[in-house]
């Protein structure tokens, strides 16, 4: 790209040429022209240029733009200028969002990804119809199923309107935020609060005999939900998404549309579950659990042993996990920071699928109780997670703290 004679502001008559397709920085010292070059020339005259190629109509309505202060600017494409705004921000506010770069990047991906399975990496095609018959019939033959048409996925609003068309439309039931309901009760809907409707255009058991029936109940439903149709087995669980126009090659389900919001962490579709797209969680801190790290377990290296050995709120003691620790190399009479990385993560989160035989008993001034079972691990965070209540353990908040979201890292 060539710029010859820039007098914009106080640059005098500046010529200079940089390559089309890479990262190009200017610097210098304040008030040396950078911002007049980038912005108030080469951003403008790009402005500028993209405003004619309009058609006066549309022209009327977007103003004019002066021609910048050069003589030839050769090698421009439509620009993008993008400002940094020193605005008030949130625990959601990142580089990106500030300077609205993620507004450009979102768009991008959207309309010009290309999309793959997130499961086995295959490209997204469309499906047929008659291809998602043919897999309802191969893989759920003799399932008591509903097959829905998803018409709202995660919009706010009461949608009284819509649910009253589609009663009479002859629709008798719908899927709402997860929990199927008849159209002729009163539903109310809040109108600030996202919600998802899948209408339920069949119920049937899944057999080859009824193939006419699962193929007019698939075409109306890819119909009303803009090529999306979701099978649900009427023990409400395993739904299965399918897609005429992006779906899994390999049967792993389909991607809903390319839009926006997916890309978007402070929308509920494209948000972590776990921290709701805040990037971090509030919970207990492991550097926070250890006392003493000089200490072994059974002296007293983490807060949550009592004198007695035992796990607050818990049945589990140190000889418990003296045994859950020996099969992964480590001792609770060891020193903590002595003890194999992997054993003091097995502490702190748990043995995984591994399981171990645990006998208990529980005696009270009336009764004694016994008992035995192979379980998990559960490791001390996650045992303190369940039993926290800030009604009765406060003297646990001081082992709380923000942590990155283990789920999305942050």
């Amino acid at each position: 790209m060539l710029v010859r004679g820039a007098r914009e502001h106080n640059l005098k008559g500046v010529d200079l040429a940089f390559p089309r397709d890479t990262l190009t920085t200017f610097t210098g010292v304040s008030g040396s022209g950078k911002s007049s070059l980038a912005y108030h020339t080469i951003y403008q005259e790009g402005q500028r240029r993209f405003l004619e190629s309009l058609s006066s109509y549309a022209r009327q309505f977007l103003g004019r733009m002066e021609k910048p202060k050069v003589d030839h600017v050769e090698g421009l494409s439509p620009t993008v200028s993008i400002d940094q705004k020193s605005t008030s921000h949130s625990a959601r506010s990142t580089v990106g969002t500030l300077t609205e770069v993620m507004d450009f990047l979102r768009l991008c991906w959207s309309r010009l990804g290309s999309p793959s399975c997130p499961e086995c990496g295959a490209a997204i095609e469309s499906w047929s119809p008659d291809r998602i018959v043919d897999a309802i019939l191969d893989e759920h033959d003799g399932e008591a199923a509903m097959l829905l048409a998803p018409v709202v996925r995660e919009r706010k609003g009461e949608y009284r309107k819509e649910l009253a068309e589609w009663a009479q439309k002859g629709f008798v039931r719908a899927r709402i935020d997860g929990e199927v309901r008849r159209l002729d009760e009163d539903i109310q809907l809040g109108r600030y609060v996202y919600h998802t409707i899948e209408l339920v255009v069949d119920r049937l058991t899944i057999k080859a005999s009824a193939r006419s029936r699962i193929a007019d109940a698939v075409e109306q439903a890819v119909q009303l939900g803009d090529g999306l149709c979701a099978l649900v087995d009427s023990a409400g669980g395993n739904d299965r998404l399918f897609s005429t126009q992006r779906a899994c090659p390999n049967g792993h389900g389909a991607l809903p549309e390319m839009e926006p919001r997916l890309f978007s962490f402070n929308s509920p579709l494209g948000a972590c579950p776990a921290c709701d797209g805040i990037g971090e969680t509030f919970g207990f801190a492991p550097e926070l659990l250890v006392r003493d790290p000089a200490k072994s377990l059974r002296d007293g290296a983490l807060h949550v042993f009592n004198d007695e050995g035992r796990l607050v709120y818990g049945r589990l003691t140190l000889e418990h996990l003296q045994g859950v620790l020996e099969a992964f190399g480590g001792d609770v009479d060891r020193p903590w920071r002595e003890l194999p990385k992997r054993a003091q993560k097995v502490v702190l989160y748990g043995s995984g699928k591994k399981k171990f035989d645990f006998k208990w008993q529980r005696k009270t001034a009336t009764f004694a109780t016994s008992g035995r079972e192979k379980i998990a691990f559960p490791g001390v965070l996650g045992h303190l997670e369940k039993v926290y209540r800030p009604s009765r353990a406060r003297h646990l908040d001081r082992f709380r703290a923000a942590t990155p979201c283990a789920d999305c890292g942050g």
